[in-house]
């Protein structure tokens, strides 16, 4: 997305807020969103502001040092010569508002946002403005999906869904050569470089008790070899190669054999039914209108997770926002690790994906994506409905 449509998107939604402007603010990379809006610029070292006004054009306050490496934005740039002469500009970028949005969370309460240290803050307090956090806006303003980048999901959600049931048949196939999960991880990187697709980190492979370990990741030193009878999760994620691609993420699970336990399948079916759960409470409130708050899917999913009995091995959020990151800085469904009060609006993308850890014995996650479309929540990974059985 340009920096001109960001600029656009947010005016549209501050000039909604009644908040005078965002200011966005970065040191050696201490914020990422600054640099998610402007772009990659490299070797910048000194601090530098941008100031999206609700009604004016966008200005940039950087060093004098720095000079240059923004004139491609076509935004009218200050320059500041020492530390003094900064926060006089500033002071005047900011005469006229009242309230702005940075991205800054009360109390450190949405980590993902909170980027603005202490004594920043203080600074731009000292001018008189009230502060607000830019949560709702950056959601607004950069994360919201045009269909190019839905596309490109689309891409990314159909060959993850091909290769993690080939690297089940994989398992299969080498069953009598002793794979560990790092040779299934191995083939899966082989698999997204020959479909055109970017290796980053991961995938998670856990037989058995390393599938109690949310982001177990095999090496060759940790593996442990996959035999029959073992239970199998893999996590896997990708996106295209280039810059405006959109992660997909899924995580499925299956048994080596054809017959797994009793134990098996009551955990997997209360993390199926978890994740049902939630789409089906996000499916009813689009049916009337209603928007829901991240906070509000977890709770679904949780509820019905700790109805079934396993509620205290439920351990993280149910799933994040998805874009340019594979966790990107949209709203997040969590009610545990934080309380997200974004909202699911349309243009965003999110996992779906509740899990139950047994520690020493095995876990369940069974993840999905979900794209908000201006005519409804629209799942667009395939979705896992019964446990696979590797045939071996």
């Amino acid at each position: 997305m340009s920096i001109q449509a960001v600029i656009a998107q947010a005016q549209e939604y501050l000039r909604a807020q009644n908040i005078s402007g965002w200011l966005l603010y970065d040191y050696r990379n201490m914020n990422p969103i600054f640099w998610d809006t402007v772009g990659n610029i490299a070797n910048v070292t000194r601090p530098c502001w941008l100031w999206i006004a609700a009604d004016a054009p966008p200005r940039l306050l950087v060093s004098y040092v720095d000079q240059g490496r923004f004139t491609h934005l076509g935004i009218d740039t200050t320059l500041f010569v020492s530390r003094q002469d900064m926060t006089a500009r500033l002071g005047d970028m900011l005469a006229s508002a009242d309230r702005i949005a940075m991205e800054y969370s009360p109390q450190g309460a949405l980590p993902r946002v909170s980027r603005i240290d202490a004594g920043t803050l203080e600074l731009v307090r000292s001018f008189g403005v009230e502060v607000v956090s830019s949560a709702d806006l950056l959601q607004h303003a950069t994360q919201r999906w045009n269909g190019e980048q839905l596309q490109s999901h689309l891409a990314a959600a159909d060959a993850l869904g091909d290769i993690v049931l080939q690297a089940f048949r994989r398992i299969g196939d080498t069953i009598d050569e002793s794979p560990t999960e790092f040779d299934i991880a191995e083939f899966i990187r082989q698999r997204f470089i020959e479909e055109g697709m970017v290796v980053t980190d991961g995938p998670v492979v856990a037989a058995n008790a390393h599938a109690a370990d949310p982001h177990f990741e095999p090496t060759e030193e940790n593996s442990s070899v996959i035999r029959r009878g073992d239970w199998i999760l893999i996590d896997l994620w990708t996106r295209q190669p280039h810059e405006d691609a959109m992660f997909a993420d899924i995580t499925w699970t299956a048994y080596v054999g054809d017959s797994p336990t009793s134990r098996h399948r009551q955990v997997f079916d209360a993390v199926i039914g978890g994740r049902d759960a939630a789409v089906e409470m996000l499916e009813q409130a689009h049916r009337k209108g209603k928007t829901l708050e991240g906070w509000q899917l977890d709770a679904a999913a949780r509820e019905y997770i700790t109805q079934a009995g396993f509620g205290d091995y439920f351990n993280h959020r149910l799933g994040h926002s998805l874009g340019r990151e594979v966790h990107s800085n949209a709203v997040n469904l969590d009610g545990w690790e934080t309380h997200d009060t974004r909202q699911l609006i349309p243009g965003i993308a999110v996992t779906i994906e509740p899990g139950i850890y047994l520690p020493g014995e095995f876990g369940v996650r069974s993840e999905i994506d979900l794209f908000m479309g201006d005519s409804g929540p629209r799942i667009t990974t395939q979705v896992q409905r019964d446990v696979v059985l590797i045939d071996c």
